[in-house]
């Protein structure tokens, strides 16, 4: 008996997806529905993770170390975004701290 419970509460590769989808989606609606350009950063940085998970999960569930390893790289990308986009964005919102992304799309040059 408590064998059959232990396999039916063990996550599998479904749990992980169903996850990410559901990160995913949030990090989707933020992006549509929000206009504060720090929030939108912070549910792109959550999609991205989405599709982390579903790379990891992916790799576990074939065997393959192929999908960690674009993880690995995704986030070596996503951190100098992080750096270089929270930058941007911190000193524009320093200058206009009720700036929205209308506002900063008006600076294009």
């Amino acid at each position: 008996m408590m064998s059959a419970l232990m396999s039916a509460a063990t996550p599998t590769t479904t749990w992980y997806l169903v996850l990410s989808a559901v990160l995913f989606g949030i990090g989707t609606v933020g992006v549509l529905v929000r206009r504060n350009p720090l929030v939108m950063f912070m549910c792109i940085e959550l999609m991205l993770n989405a599709i982390n998970l579903s790379f990891v999960a992916f790799a576990k569930r074939m065997g393959d170390i192929g999908g960690q390893t674009t993880v690995f790289f995704v986030m070596v990308v996503a951190a100098a975004e992080v750096v270089v986009g929270l930058g941007i964005i911190v000193s524009i919102m320093r200058k206009r701290p009720g700036a929205t992304v209308d506002d900063i799309s008006a600076l294009k040059g």
